[in-house]
């Protein structure tokens, strides 16, 4: 009888989730290729049970209907976790290079071209990402095909300024800035990974970029809203010239947005698959991946393959790949599976920046979390989600962050602390505050020279308001420690960050 019962109840689950597939198609495929919305319905996991349903099917039922369709399934996870950068940078490109939003705080210029921030980034900024309150940004998509181009920029004195080089799968390949080429007025070659060529004497050679398309992410240090104009000055002398321009005294540099459209998945369900294979043929991968990508052909997924000439069975299995690649890309994140954890603060390995062949970390923890990531040498962000007695930071929750005098973080540039929501983004709040820092007009010390700093949704009183970073009294959030050109101890983790205390 308790026989009978089961297998009823087997076949039932199993009926459910077969007539749930097709609706999961169309349910969950819409958020994959928009970072954005897809990050903020992480949260929503009702929305993805019959997909889940239909994912761990075979395990409940101990059936397995069409094994071309799971092994599709199993081999499609691990391409959607390789592809994820693809697909996201894709997008990204899309949208900075072709669609005007904001363009004060959100990016927006041709190819080839720097957009530059206006002013400090606040909750207004909705991409994602992480971004900071301390620096102005400067951003350019540099398309590397025709020729190299020519990074410059003016003579930068004591101001802490850097250009992160980063290729389309999130890892950086190079800097330029004052830790690793200095302050000095100078020209700079990003160079495609097929180039072969001389430069001319004056214009530094870099390492050469691992693709044809690369982002170019700088950022100047910003003392408080006065200090604005100035970095816009410097910001405005900043420059990219293709290698076949460069010398002449007003070059001309073409306003290209003629950049590949992703398929969105509200278009069609396989559209993040079609986008990942044309990325991958307008990028090519390292020839070492070559048994990796043979292994996805056999799905349809490589560079310039054509999803939709994969059987139905394929092509269903596929979606529901993306549909649950996503979440579990989040969660790998939110684990802290990537992280030394020292009183909850998350320290990155030193591969941080570079994790190359280590895809579940270039997917989840530089690509999703933070677009990219900096080299540990030239900043560390340190991750907290949870306070000292391993409970997840709570809406309306307070907390304190005490450094005694002999420890605070030792950063040679300077360091900040920011709130973030689950969507990567700062968080809304009537004080206008986004970080707290050593740059922090006004903020009080304790009688020994200690610092505490105050974390939560509403003002702790006029007299701690300097030390107060707001924080979300409507959903959990996290925050980020940054210590830009940390020292040694940083590094190695020697220098423990202090546990966030709840008080009330």
């Amino acid at each position: 009888m308790v026989a009978t019962t089961k297998m009823r109840h087997r076949r039932g689950l199993a009926e459910e989730m077969a007539e749930a597939a097709a609706t999961a198609v169309r349910t969950t495929g819409h958020a994959v290729l928009h970072p954005k919305a897809t990050i903020q319905r992480v949260r929503r996991l009702s929305d993805m049970i019959p997909t889940l349903r239909q994912a761990v099917g075979p395990l409940v039922t101990g059936n397995v209907g069409d094994w071309h369709s799971e092994y599709a399934y199993t081999l499609g996870e691990q391409a959607f976790v390789y592809g994820f950068p693809y697909m996201y940078n894709a997008q990204l490109r899309y949208d900075w290079v072709t669609q005007p939003r904001n363009p004060a705080t959100v990016p927006y210029a041709p190819v080839n071209h720097f957009w530059h921030a206006e002013r400090l980034l606040d909750a207004t900024y909705r991409d994602g990402g992480c971004p900071n309150n301390d620096t102005l940004y400067s951003v350019a998509w540099v398309d590397l095909r025709a020729g190299p181009v020519v990074l410059s920029h003016p003579e930068m004195g004591d101001r802490y300024f850097t250009f992160e080089l980063i290729g389309i799968t999130s890892d950086n390949f190079d800097y330029v800035g004052q830790r690793t080429t200095g302050p000095a007025a100078g020209h700079f070659a990003l160079v495609g990974p097929d180039w072969t060529g001389d430069l001319p004497p004056d214009v530094r050679p870099l390492e050469k970029a691992p693709s044809p398309w690369v982002l170019v992410l700088g950022r100047t240090l910003v003392d408080g809203v006065r200090d604005v104009p100035t970095v816009r000055e410097l910001q405005d002398r900043y420059r990219l010239t293709p290698l076949a321009l460069f010398g002449e005294s007003e070059p001309h540099v073409p306003e290209s947005r003629d950049v590949l459209k992703p398929v969105t998945a509200k278009e069609d369900p396989l559209g993040p698959w079609k986008t990942l294979n044309a990325m991958l043929a307008e990028n090519p991968p390292p020839a070492h991946h070559e048994v990796l990508l043979k292994q996805f052909a056999q799905i349809g997924v490589g560079p310039g393959l054509d999803i939709e000439a994969q059987p139905d069975a394929v092509k269903r299995s596929l979606v529901r790949a993306a549909a649950v690649g996503l979440p579990m890309l989040k969660q790998q994140t939110l684990s802290g599976d990537w992280a030394h954890l020292v009183h909850g603060w998350r320290y990155p390995p030193p591969q941080m920046g570079r994790f190359g062949d280590d895809f579940l970390k270039r997917a989840a923890d530089q690509s999703l979390l933070g677009v990219t990531a900096n080299d540990p040498a030239e900043a560390v962000y340190l991750t907290n989600f949870h306070d000292a007695d391993g409970n997840r930071l709570s809406a309306g929750g307070r907390y304190e962050l005490h450094f005694d005098a002999d420890t605070m973080p030792p950063a040679e540039a300077f360091w900040s602390l920011s709130a973030y929501g689950d969507d990567m983004n700062l968080i809304p709040n009537e004080a206008g505050r986004y970080s707290v820092g050593d740059r922090t007009h006004g903020l009080t010390r304790d009688a020994e020279g200690g610092l505490t700093i105050h974390l939560q949704d509403r003002s702790p009183g006029s007299d701690k308001e300097a030390n107060w970073l707001p924080t979300s009294r409507s959903a959990p959030w996290f925050v980020v420690l940054r210590m830009y050109r940390p020292r040694p101890e940083v590094l190695d983790a020697t220098w423990e960050c202090p546990p966030l205390i709840r008080v009330g």
